[in-house]
């Protein structure tokens, strides 16, 4: 994984962007032989933009996440980013005999932050995703939302410029969902993150986004994307999110049509 940097106007090394897909494809063995995944993806991810990709199941969203990682290798074409992303899963995947904040303070530790700077930093953190207090909490004490608040402190810890999100509130309540969409938003704009988030909801894509990426059925190919102009903060239920969701489901409905799926 390759980092591209420029000269920014002070003179300091600035990164052009958080991240660059030029021309990516990923095959996996199967019965059949090799299956194509993805099929020469280009994206680019502006620092600071909060990018969503939208697409029918096993378009390959997830893949393509996971070679942005640098979990996985693309069989074809290039990616670069602005240093290591960090990454947040559906499952918050803590270490359930840690507490929360031991859970951060192991994010810092590999990151080789200093035992004495550990505990104040992942203080910070749960401060920052409102969680403040719950530095001793065992994973079995907290809530659904909780959980993935911590898991998006420890992605935090890690101090990189690029999150890659695969689905984080899919398995929460509606509710619940709908208050971390505005803790996500508010801390995307604390912090000038880039987002890379993947979603097969429509009205989360849109209602989180800068722009949607629309993914076609395999193999994954760029269908269509969308510039998001509505303000933030927005509502799941805003007429402008409302209208324009019923707009990309239809061309998410073709996609799947043209390619047979149900």
């Amino acid at each position: 994984m390759a980092t591209t940097l420029a000269k920014a106007a002070d003179g300091t090394e600035a990164a052009t962007h958080a991240a660059r897909i030029e021309h990516v494809s990923k095959s996996f063995a199967g019965p059949a032989g090799q299956q194509l995944v993805l099929d020469d993806i280009s994206l680019d991810v502006a620092p600071g933009e909060f990018v969503t990709l939208l697409g029918a199941s096993g378009c390959g969203k997830s893949t393509l996440l996971n070679l942005v990682a640098g979990l996985d290798e693309p069989s074809g074409g290039t990616i670069t980013t602005d240093g290591r992303p960090a990454l947040m899963f559906q499952e918050h995947a803590l270490f359930p005999w840690l507490t929360a904040g031991k859970n951060i303070e192991l994010a810092l530790k590999l990151r080789g932050v200093p035992k004495n700077e550990r505990r104040g930093r992942a203080e910070e953190l749960l401060e920052l995703v409102r969680l403040k207090g719950a530095h001793g909490k065992r994973v079995h004490e907290l809530s659904g939302g909780m959980r993935q608040r911590v898991a998006m402190a420890r992605a935090l810890a890690q101090e990189s410029r690029l999150l890659l999100m695969d689905e984080p509130f899919a398995a929460l309540d509606a509710i619940t969902r709908d208050v971390l969409h505005d803790e996500l938003t508010r801390i995307w704009h604390e912090t000038e993150l880039s987002v890379l988030f993947v979603t097969h909801n429509v009205r989360e894509a849109v209602r989180l986004a800068q722009r949607v990426v629309l993914l076609s059925s395999r193999p994954g190919r760029v269908a269509r994307q969308w510039t998001i102009d509505i303000p933030q903060p927005r509502r799941i239920e805003d007429a402008a999110v409302a209208e324009l969701s019923v707009e990309i489901t239809e061309e998410l409905r073709g996609e799947i049509r043209r390619h047979g799926q149900h």
